[in-house]
């Protein structure tokens, strides 16, 4: 009872101990119970705050911590919006989003400043400002969306990027009207505004993206590169307020500066999103709640009059907005629902408006009380309209999203027999290695591959002894470790064996290995032994791809990949077995393919990419008698990706027996991998199903029949 009276239980609550455990309990409980009533877990936080904050139970205060906290939950929804946006989606629907983002600001203003207007009779500054509340919107649904796997879908990056551009335009308004109440709107207003915002822009896009590639490059430590990135968010933000509008464009736009060098696949991206679902993301939707005041709709008609007609305004304009984008480009329903439940949520650019609005004070009553731009009412209402909103927008958003992840997964389980037969083997030999080689796995994977994923070690049975033993488990646990912090699983094999050839082909038959990646040491190549063990061994003993892949910086860090490929590549049995893995490299990084192939070749890649489209360059080459005129061509931060033939075959070229002495000696400092296609159709399962003559006629005997290629790319590509 001594311990007990040193602490206090008197409400609200103060000792941050026990604050802190209430907020975790709430955060942990509430998505458990409301998944079996079906609400989205969202909604359960905003109430939960609503019911422990002031305004209900008292049990915590809305103070600093909860706004700090807050702010960083806010700020990381819209960062995750431009870090996990596919960039070439993104870019491919522009204008779309540029169309969805005029819909969504202009009928939200209209139909705000009519109802403010001939409904609740306020001034025009009044009505504007009231409108553009509603124009503005904030992503609190896109959670929802990246749980369930749909933020590449076409509707997902038009709602994102039509956020940007009303909310741009929204706080604009904000910085006007704001502006012309207090009377400091002139020529030095727009001139000011107009560069300070051109500058903020350019130091976010085109700095951001260098200073990273160079930190990320100089420093692999996770930590330190987790507080880097929060570092740059907050940055980002910081340089959105100084340039005269909300921190939330700024989270938004460090996120797209830093897309293509944070993959998908990557430990760094796991931990952003696991940090930011787990707690700062949950802390700004409870502190949202903590804001709603239902005494105040008790007390005060007028509050009830308002709220009203705000959520009835807001609601209807942006389902308008939704419905003429999907009249506009022929969406469906669902992919309507999406947009919707991703724009209709009034929250951050809102709360931003009303609170700038009631702190401005525009005149006095005759009882000498302030008379405000935006009153009390309207504070309170703006409250209410909120916690309605994104109800109604998490449903939405919810519903459009599970059923297009629905459709999704149903088309992926048409080819999931055929992709569960993709098993990657890495063999690894030094713990130097080992990082970027399971990053590289990671990266040329498919999505749906769940446990293909297989480290090998080999250990020569004659020269056995603890210590190699104790460093075979090392590297082992190195590789399944980095795999975890992905949510991969990576199954470990160590093998005693003659030596490393018989090892790995002895893996690669009893594991039906249908893709084999070797790695070099960053500070080494191609050593006579290792050539010898490649060609006469492994690439004539097992019939996989096979890769060999040397970094010498991280492969998030890479902006091009340079793709050499030998003249009639295309006629080989596992030509889309490796552009498959390449096409992966471009979707999982955002990097650049540069294709360098045979005019003839290249009709096939072209063919790929009109239906998969990636951003890349296609360069006609054959000359490989000159194939170091490509070293002109290759820069500091480029892959050099250069497909190979086993002897004898096809697409054999006699000077593919001196590429790897060229690497040695003129591309030491760059990235590479060379990529021996398979050869056969014999027993081993790939991705590709062999055993259907579909996918094997087009390169025998029908090479110029590009619509049944087309229906075969179409399957390969789709589940990836």
């Amino acid at each position: 009872m001594i311990i007990l009276s040193f602490i206090e239980f008197s409400l609200p609550l103060k000792n941050p101990v026990l604050l802190f455990s209430l907020i975790l309990f709430i955060i942990l409980f509430a998505p458990i119970l409301l998944n079996k009533l079906r609400i989205p877990h969202l909604i359960g936080l905003i109430i939960a705050g609503a019911i422990i904050g002031p305004n209900g139970l008292n049990l915590m205060l809305r103070d600093s911590s909860i706004t700090l906290f807050g702010t960083v939950g806010l700020l990381y929804i819209m960062f995750l919006a431009g870090l996990e946006i596919d960039l070439n989606t993104f870019k491919k629907n522009s204008w779309k989003s540029l169309i969805f983002g005029i819909y969504t600001f202009l009928i939200p203003m209209g139909l705000g400043i009519a109802a403010a207007v001939y409904i609740l009779d306020f001034g025009i500054l009044t009505s504007v400002l009231l409108a553009s509340m509603f124009a503005s919107h904030t992503l609190i649904a896109y959670p929802i969306i990246s749980k369930l796997g749909i933020q590449n879908n076409r509707a997902v990056a038009i709602a994102v990027g039509g956020t940007l551009i009303t909310d741009t335009l929204a706080l604009l308004v904000l910085a006007v009207i704001a502006g012309m109440a207090i009377g400091d709107i002139g020529n030095d207003f727009w001139v000011r505004l107009s560069i300070s915002v051109l500058l903020f822009a350019l130091t976010v896009m085109l700095l951001f993206p260098i200073i990273s590639r160079w930190f990320f490059k100089k420093y692999d430590d996770s930590i330190l590169q987790y507080i880097f990135v929060l570092g740059m968010v907050f940055l980002g933000a910081f340089l959105a307020e100084a340039a005269g509008i909300e921190a939330i464009i700024g989270a938004f736009l460090a996120g797209l500066a830093l897309n293509r060098l944070i993959p998908q696949t990557s430990p760094l991206m796991n931990r952003i999103e696991f940090v930011g679902n787990a707690l700062f993301i949950p802390f700004f939707l409870i502190g949202v709640g903590m804001l709603i005041n239902f005494e105040a709709f008790i007390k005060d008609w007028q509050t009830i009059l308002v709220a009203s007609v705000m959520t009835i305004t807001a609601t209807l304009s942006k389902f308008l907005a939704a419905w003429f984008t999907q009249k506009t480009f022929n969406f469906t329903n669902d992919e309507r629902r999406v947009i919707f439940g991703l724009s209709n949520a009034q929250a951050a650019a809102t709360l931003a408006a009303v609170l700038v609005g009631y702190n401005i004070i525009i005149g006095e009553s005759a009882t000498g009380e302030p008379i405000r731009l935006l009153n009390e009412s309207i504070l309170n209402g703006t409250i209410l309209m909120i916690l309605i909103t994104c109800t109604i927008a998490s449903f939405s958003a919810q519903k459009g999203a599970q059923s297009i992840a629905l459709s999704e997964s149903s088309d992926e389980d048409s080819t999931e027999r055929e992709s569960n037969d993709e098993r990657i083997l890495l063999a690894i030999s030094d713990e130097k290695t080992v990082d970027e080689l399971v990053h590289f796995s990671l990266t040329i994977k498919s999505k749906s591959n769940k446990r293909g994923l297989f480290a090998l070690h080999v250990i020569n049975n004659t020269v056995a002894d603890e210590n190699v033993e104790k460093n075979a488990a090392k590297l082992m646990r190195m590789a399944v470790d980095n795999a975890a912090a992905t949510d991969h699983f990576m199954q470990k094999l160590i093998r005693y064996d003659l030596n490393i050839v018989n090892g790995i082909s002895g893996v690669v038959r009893e594991n039906k290995i249908s893709d084999l990646i070797l790695g070099l040491e960053k500070r080494k190549g191609f050593s006579e032994n290792f050539l010898g063990n490649l060609t006469e061994g492994i690439l004539n003993r097992c019939n996989t791809t096979a890769m060999i892949y040397k970094s010498s910086q991280p492969l998030a860090t890479i902006k091009r990949n340079i793709v050499v490929i030998p003249d009639k590549a295309e006629r080989e049995i596992g030509f889309l077995s490796w552009l498959v893995k390449v096409w992966n490299i471009s979707r999982n990084t955002g990097s650049k393919l540069v294709f360098y192939a045979s005019e003839s070749t290249m009709t096939f890649i072209k063919e790929v990419h009109k239906t998969h489209p990636v951003e890349a360059d296609f360069k006609i080459f054959t000359d490989w008698n000159d194939f170091l005129i490509l070293a002109r061509e290759v820069k500091s931060d480029d892959n050099l990706a250069i497909v190979m033939s086993r002897k004898g075959f096809i697409s054999y070229h006699e000077q593919m027996v001196r590429i790897p002495d060229y690497l040695n000696k003129y591309f030491h400092d760059t990235n590479f991998v060379l990529i021996y296609p398979r050869q056969f159709a014999d027993n081993v399962e790939t991705a590709v199903n062999l055993k259907d003559p579909s996918f094997v006629e087009p390169f025998r005997d029908n090479l110029q029949r590009l619509d049944e290629f087309g229906k075969i790319v179409g399957r390969l590509f789709k589940r990836k």
